[in-house]
């Protein structure tokens, strides 16, 4: 098919799927391998108004854009693969860069770094960074949920992780047993998060998402699954995820609850700029989504947290825009924001010391009241300025 039919394809999907939602029922570090399951659930904050925590990952979108908007040289036939470069530009382009980055991401701008916190922006003294040195993808998810870097995982076909993640870890603990999902797009996750040893529930890849009596909702959306043309092999589209994890969201209620999206990265491999770009809004409006969805549930409003970033960096250029690897400059560099009733509304954080990826998963546990480091010793430290202390 053409990609001019392609995507008039997709938008009418896009839409229709929104519709379809909208009347949904609402309703070299040290290793961590051997970390055993919860054997305590230790206070780090027993005064915290954080009840459930949301990490979103979107795949190998760069700090670049994030920061920066869309990049000028890159809206272009060549380098940057766009199809149309009128219509990208109208839609992305502005002449001043807090305008073109809320173009962009305009939830992310206008309500997470206003609201919350974002680190990352390498131009102002704010970085984060990777400290896995390897920069792709199982690497990166293997810190982002462990907080260590395992040199053992150095290919994305490693087979089940041998470390026990902070999710596996929490749902260990009685209070969170069976409140602990993973919806990702990657079919790689059932081996990241482990889903044998860890038992946690998981809707991933290609997989039906929803097998046994699904309602007509779930039922549409199994035969979307299963019949749709697959762009990417090993990941279905963000918008069929998003359909999926909204009811999730609605007949589970997950209280810490793992989201990858993954387009963002598959369109920059095919060097397809304005498909980045136009994936990387469609992720902020899925986030704004989830977001209103969950505030106006009594078991979320005002007592929820997002954590919202990236596996990996890219690196720049012509070329190396596409790419990310142990021997590509810059693909250490990502980008992580914060949100929710205990994280101080202080927004792009500028001349900060740098954070880490590796700080991402004792964050996280600690804004449960939950102590990952005392656990999980080879961890990086929670990020204090997200915890308001």
């Amino acid at each position: 098919m053409a990609m001019t039919a392609r995507r008039a394809l997709g938008l009418l999907l896009g839409g229709w799927l929104a519709a379809l939602g909208a009347s949904a029922a609402p309703s070299p570090a040290r290793r961590t391998e051997n970390v055993a399951p919860a054997r305590r659930a230790e206070n780090v904050a027993p005064t915290r108004r954080t009840e459930n925590v949301v990490l979103i990952v979107t795949d190998g979108l760069r700090w670049q854009e994030v920061f920066r908007g869309a990049e000028a040289a890159l809206i272009s036939d060549k380098p940057g693969g766009v199809e149309d470069v009128p219509a990208t530009k109208a839609a992305f382009w502005r002449d001043g860069l807090k305008e073109r980055r809320e173009a962009l991401l305009p939830f992310l701008w206008s309500v997470v770094a206003t609201e919350g916190q974002i680190w990352g922006n390498a131009d102002a003294g704010g970085g984060a960074h990777v400290t896995n040195r390897l920069r792709f993808s199982y690497p990166g998810y293997n810190e982002i949920i462990t907080g260590a870097f395992d040199p053992r995982i150095d290919a994305n076909e490693y087979g089940p992780n041998p470390n026990v993640s902070v999710f596996e870890w929490l749902n260990g603990m009685t209070e969170l047993r069976g409140r602990v999902e993973i919806v990702g797009s990657w079919d790689a996750f059932p081996r990241i998060f482990h889903r044998d040893r860890s038992g946690l529930a998981m809707k991933t890849g290609w997989d039906t998402p929803f097998p046994g009596s699904p309602s007509p909702t779930q039922a549409l959306l199994n035969t979307l699954y299963s019949t749709m043309t697959r762009e990417f092999s090993d990941m279905p589209w963000d918008a069929l995820l998003q359909r999926t994890l909204l009811e999730e969201v609605a007949r589970r209620h997950p209280r810490v609850l793992f989201v990858g999206y993954g387009e963002t990265d598959e369109w920059a491999h095919n060097g397809r700029y304005d498909l980045v770009l136009r994936t990387a809004h469609s992720v902020d409006g899925f986030i704004r989504e989830l977001w209103t969805t969950m505030q106006e549930m009594p078991e979320y409003r005002g007592k929820t947290t997002f954590i919202v970033t990236t596996d990996h960096g890219r690196g720049s250029g012509p070329e190396n825009w596409k790419h990310h690897d142990w021997n590509v400059d810059g693909a250490e560099n990502i980008w992580i924001a914060a949100m929710g009733p205990d994280t101080p509304a202080l927004g792009e954080r500028r001349d900060v010391a740098p954070v880490t990826q590796s700080q991402i998963a004792a964050t996280l546990a600690a804004l449960l009241g939950k102590d990952w480091n005392a656990q999980n010793p080879a961890a990086g430290a929670p990020i204090r300025d997200a915890l308001g202390r």
